[in-house]
């Protein structure tokens, strides 16, 4: 998987960068206290990175960050006020806790404001493994990024263009406290290498790439490799055709399948259902998937992309199901949403952690042979998507399977259905999953839905 040999020396800083970030954290919590506030929570994030940009083997950008942010959220009973600022000053500190004062002081109460119960404060803090800073160097980020776009230019003589290739490596540090007494210290480093190339010419011209992402460096694919996925995915395009009006069955790929879990997790999300704008309002306990369909959270997964031992409140998180046999076991709340709906937190503040959705089929190859004739979704495009209704309608590309093979590429077609009925009719998931994202899931198959094109 990985032949990345740089070997510059990483000087690691973080922790006493963290402890300055804590120390910052519980100077504001006093200010808020001395102000008047009855509660306060405090969020301190940092961070240090580093992105190169490169287009037909020339240095377009070199780019180096370094961020920091700071929110103070107060509360008077049950009034709220919050301000941010970037400037690290005394006086700048203070003008931002007055700020959050101020605010609050003229706000309407809500009943269900405030931090989160103090008996929920997460109080294990196992390492999650996501900490793997790469001292990269510009120069060492460019030849990453040039090996990958030449290796994909080179892979195939019908590529015409490129439209570039990137490296990155960023590393953040986070904390986490409140008025309770909990603070929550959080280091995490994430890397890329990705490329997008151009093949055929004037109006016969197919654009597509690949991109290789991860938290520690020796996770990531080989550059070369990344830039011929590039090559191969963007020639396959060539030629496209489009489909005439129909009922066909559809195989999201895997990196179009995340798409379908996210509007699940939209739709059972705290804010859509205490304003009553989900098409699965009321669903817990009810049958959403066939019976033997399974998502579950990890967020104490090792080396999880959103792995943490607390959420964006400090309440502790725990692996739990999402969906059982099919079976909707529970919302994805913070306590805010928690406390509109007269339900208790799910400690998910800031959103869901590491999502596995459970295999019932093969990898990609054997799902195409499953499903015969049929339409092979690799890329997704507009908003069609109706929150409150389900309804779905997006444009699409990807391929036509005949006799379970890729017979042609497809593009310029619509696809169409229900979400609700389109979640039952999910006749697969594969085990080809797309590791780049938070949601593992592999290619999924729903059995029919309405595609429409110009033939």
């Amino acid at each position: 998987m990985n032949a990345i040999t740089t070997h510059t020396p990483v000087t690691d800083d973080s922790l006493p960068r963290l402890e300055q970030l804590a120390g910052i954290s519980q100077r504001l919590l006093e200010k808020a206290r001395a102000m008047g506030a009855s509660q306060a929570e405090v969020s301190c994030s940092e961070e240090r990175g580093l992105d190169v940009n490169v287009r037909l083997g020339e240095v377009e950008t070199v780019e180096s960050t370094h961020d920091r942010g700071i929110a103070v959220t107060v509360y008077f009973g049950q009034r709220k006020g919050s301000a941010s600022t970037a400037d690290l000053q005394e006086s700048s500190l203070e003008a931002t806790v007055a700020q959050a004062c101020a605010i609050a002081r003229h706000t309407e109460d809500d009943p269900a404001a405030g931090l989160a119960d103090a008996d929920l404060m997460a109080t294990e803090f196992p390492d999650m493994d996501g900490w793997h800073p790469w001292a990269l160097s510009a120069d060492e980020a460019l030849d990453l990024a040039l090996a990958c776009e030449a290796a994909g230019r080179s892979a195939d003589g019908r590529i015409s263009n490129s439209d570039g290739a990137s490296a990155a490596t960023a590393q953040s540090l986070s904390v986490y406290a409140n008025s309770h007494g909990f603070i929550g210290r959080e280091r995490s480093s994430h890397h890329s290498i990705g490329c997008a190339l151009i093949a055929g010419q004037g109006d016969g011209m197919q654009r597509d790439g690949w991109y290789t992402s991860a938290l520690a460096r020796e996770d990531l694919d080989d550059p070369a490799q990344v830039g011929r996925i590039a090559a191969e995915r963007t020639v396959s395009r060539l030629q496209p055709r489009s489909l005439p009006t129909g009922e066909v069955q559809v195989l999201f790929a895997a990196e179009t399948a995340r798409s379908l879990i996210g509007h699940l997790l939209g739709a059972v999300s705290g804010g859509a259902l205490y304003r009553r704008a989900s098409f699965l309002l009321d669903s817990v306990d009810t049958r959403l998937f066939p019976d033997w369909f399974a998502i579950d959270e990890m967020p104490l997964l090792p080396r999880g992309l959103r792995s943490s031992t607390f959420d964006g409140e400090g309440v502790a998180t725990r692996n739990s199901a999402l969906i059982t046999n099919g079976v909707l076991q529970r919302y994805i709340l913070g306590s805010y949403s928690a406390r509109r709906l007269g339900l208790k937190t799910t400690a998910n503040a800031g959103g869901v952690h590491n999502l596995k959705v459970a295999a019932n089929a093969g990898d990609r190859a054997s799902m195409l042979s499953g499903m015969g004739t049929g339409l092979l979704v690799t890329e997704l495009m507009g908003q069609g998507v109706n929150g409150i209704t389900g309804d779905y309608s997006r444009g699409a590309a990807g391929f036509w399977v005949e006799n379970g093979q890729i017979a042609y590429p497809v593009d310029g077609i619509t696809i169409a259905g229900n979400l609700k009925q389109m979640f039952a009719g999910i006749e697969a998931v594969g085990t080809d999953v797309d590791r780049r994202s938070h949601v593992s899931v592999g290619s999924i198959l729903v059995g029919k839905m309405t595609v429409a094109g110009n033939d």
